[in-house]
């Protein structure tokens, strides 16, 4: 897409955003009512929709402009490549069910009494989404939670065309642009992405705290932890919880090798290709590596509880594209908990014959429930007191 607004390139010391350059689709101010007066209908956006304009618009999917045309969605969904070859983990796509909407209309999107965008509609199709689900997702199954989201969410048509940025959502928890979170980094130094969409417990903070001492990271480098609020699977805690357990976090642990920052991102788990698409959205925001859990961005099937995913297909599918985007993995420590030493790797536990404590998910949620004592070796105290707090 050929448009006017700017885009720069990476700040001196710092990796360069995804295909070259930082896009801003921001509109000046003195434009946008002469902007809005021009569009031909009002769209509301979904709160997924909202999470990929802001998006765009901030460069957070540099080096797009605007949602991908059909060509670049079918080849993404086919080879997680644009037809110019550029890597993307998932199609950013608008969707509708608006048959009226024709390829030149000019859409104003809106979101909770917003003015967020202005569309200009250049490619408008109806798609597969069997082929879309079993090429992004690896499944049809509608116990996907993304399988079920694009079948019954999504509407029938998806729109591709340029992106001219009003304002951004108005958001509980703020979201720094890739520019704004750039301008916090060490210019030379390595910056470790750790991406999460949970409330962080304690084995999380030793987990991206050790990664910076990776025999591939820099002696000065930074961890940026960069949860994504938007929307995720269901029985997840909000992103507005979520959002409170970081600040509180943040404010009790004073590490100045910690960033911290908030990603309007709408989660697929999509596994393999979800792994992908966080590191090209990292790397726009200054990242040069990515910590990859085990079996990051999976889910289960609802119904027989399997794993649409092998535990390390997501590691293997993003290391094996890592020095194409110019990036590094660092593979997630697999830690436990002992009681003689703390937290060490496993293998280091079973070597010695450790003790091992552990406390299942669901057992944490039931001792939330029950205002049960939770042990400080597992979670943060400020953490527990925001999740008590808000299942009060």
């Amino acid at each position: 897409m050929s448009v006017a607004e700017s885009a720069t390139p990476a700040a001196q010391g710092l990796i360069g955003p995804h295909g070259g350059s930082l896009v801003d689709l921001m509109v000046p101010a003195a434009e946008r009512e002469a902007l809005k007066a021009g569009v031909d209908r009002v769209v509301e956006c979904s709160d997924r929709n909202a999470c990929d304009v802001e998006l765009l618009v901030v460069g957070g999917f540099s080096p797009l402009r605007g949602f991908m045309h059909q060509e670049d969605y079918d080849a993404v969904v086919e080879t997680h490549r644009t037809t110019s070859g550029l890597l993307f983990g998932l199609p950013i796509v608008f969707d509708t069910s608006d048959a009226s909407i024709a390829v030149g209309h000019r859409l104003l999107l809106t979101y909770r009494g917003q003015d967020l965008a202005v569309l200009t509609v250049e490619s408008r199709w109806e798609p597969d989404k069997v082929k879309e689900a079993k090429g992004c997702y690896g499944t049809t199954s509608l116990e996907h939670p993304a399988v079920r989201m694009i079948a019954t969410e999504r509407g029938r048509y998806y729109l591709g065309g340029r992106v001219q940025g009003l304002e951004l959502p108005t958001r509980v928890f703020p979201c720094k642009t890739p520019a704004e979170v750039r301008a916090t980094l060490p210019p030379g130094e390595d910056v470790v992405a750790f991406q999460c969409r949970n409330p962080i417990h304690r084995a999380h903070y030793e987990l991206f705290t050790r990664a910076l001492d990776a025999t591939n990271v820099s002696k000065g480098g930074v961890v940026l932890v960069h949860p994504t609020c938007g929307p995720t699977q269901d029985d997840d805690i909000s992103g507005a919880v979520r959002f409170q357990t970081y600040e509180r976090l943040a404010a009790e642990v004073n590490n100045p090798r910690i960033r911290w920052a908030y990603l309007p991102y709408s989660m697929h788990m999509a596994g393999p290709r979800e792994a992908l698409q966080h590191m090209i959205i990292r790397k726009n925001y200054g990242c040069t590596h990515f910590i990859i859990g085990r079996d990051m961005a999976g889910c289960k099937s609802s119904l027989s509880g399997d794993d649409f995913y092998g535990p390390y297909q997501a590691q293997d599918f993003a290391r094996d594209n890592a020095s194409e985007l110019g990036m590094e993995t660092v593979p997630s420590l697999n830690l436990v908990y002992t009681e003689e030493e703390g937290y060490v790797t496993a293998e280091h536990a079973e070597a010695r014959g450790l003790h091992v404590r552990k406390l299942s998910g669901t057992q944490f949620r039931q001792m939330l429930r029950g205002g049960e004592e939770i042990p400080e070796w597992f979670a943060f105290r400020s953490v527990v007191d925001v999740l008590r707090a808000a299942a009060g």
